[in-house]
């Protein structure tokens, strides 16, 4: 077999060639034999029951029918099934527990993740860094400065180390989804990457959320953002003025429509007195949950979240990553 691109010699059967890395079809398959009709047409017309067909529940959330309309990403949950195509990639979900995020790209649209969730890679996919706008302010925030930026064609895929699911974001050109900080794992290239502040000081001090909510907004073209949820990701509609109270760290991404706030478990007590107070805080897993009020959309994972432990940290079991020398990054 030849490789179309780039003319090397390539064994049959194989998917991708080893020179260039582009994707390999393989030859033509002969058509099936005739099958008889079913049942014969003496018999009438018949459809067959369609057996063995699983449509995965909340596959694709289509919003036509609701309050927002278009206006808010569409959000595809549990694990979508099937291929999902954003430009010239190809995205694939694999795995059930511990997921994994397959992506074939092509020659024009790059894709950006966080550090360290590298799973495999082909050899003519190019790595490097991507920068981020507003470096000196995100510096100061004790944010990333550079994400990690691959380049194709060839196949790349990608895993976090915790039990969860997929939530593929898609979104429509000017559309803004905020997200859980270091929750997120890859984004097209044409969706922009960055972070708003946490208002009120309770939410920052209780909330587990941290300073600042990570922002991605599609640029120019239908971009991508897969978020790994822990557990598993449930989606709640709020109407305008519905409030939702949520345990902290549950809470994975929501519209920018959706305001956070935070109350304590006693304050979400419609009463009760002291008695009412101490069973909401015996049923809580924290004093003080993140009240979220709409209108909007709100993703929720049934694993509380944690953060990351830093690499190589005592935690660990190794040493601060403050200690590396240079060289041993070679």
């Amino acid at each position: 077999m030849i490789c179309p691109r780039c003319h090397s010699q390539v064994a049959e059967g194989i998917k991708f060639c080893g020179t260039c890395g582009s994707p390999l079809q393989s030859p033509t398959p002969p058509p099936p034999p005739a099958r008889a009709a079913y049942p014969p047409p003496n018999q009438g017309a018949y459809t067959p029951p369609n057996q063995g067909v699983y449509t995965p529940q909340n596959q694709y959330e289509e919003y036509s029918n609701s309050m927002f309309g278009n206006s808010v990403p569409k959000a595809e949950l549990h694990n979508p099934k099937g291929p999902i195509q954003i430009a010239d990639m190809t995205i694939s979900i694999d795995g059930e527990l511990v997921p994994v995020v397959d992506i074939m790209l092509g020659n024009q649209m790059p894709i950006y993740f966080e550090h360290h969730i590298l799973l495999w890679k082909h050899p003519g996919v190019q790595i490097g860094f991507k920068s981020l706008q507003g470096a000196a302010r995100r510096f100061f925030a004790g944010l990333q400065i550079f994400i990690t930026e691959a380049h194709g064609p060839g196949n790349i895929s990608f895993s976090r180390d915790s039990v969860g699911q997929i939530v593929a974001l898609r979104l429509q050109p000017g559309q803004t989804v905020e997200v859980r900080e270091h929750q997120f794992l890859v984004a097209s290239g044409n969706v922009d990457y960055g972070f708003t502040f946490v208002q009120n000081a309770a939410n920052i001090l209780f909330s587990r959320t941290g300073l600042f909510i990570d922002q991605f907004t599609a640029r120019g073209g239908e971009g991508i953002v897969l978020l790994h949820g822990y557990g598993n990701v449930f989606e709640k509609m709020l109407a305008p003025g519905e409030a939702l109270d949520v345990e902290p760290g549950a809470w994975l991404w929501k519209d920018p429509s959706v305001q956070m706030t935070v109350t304590t478990v006693a304050g979400s007590q419609r009463g009760g007195g002291i008695l009412g107070a101490i069973g909401g805080l015996v049923a809580g897993a924290s004093i003080v949950l993140n009240r979220f009020v709409g209108p909007g959309r709100v993703g929720i994972q049934s694993m509380t979240y944690h953060p990351p432990t830093t690499e190589g940290a005592p935690q660990a079991g190794g040493q601060s990553n403050l200690n590396l020398n240079l060289g041993d990054l070679f």
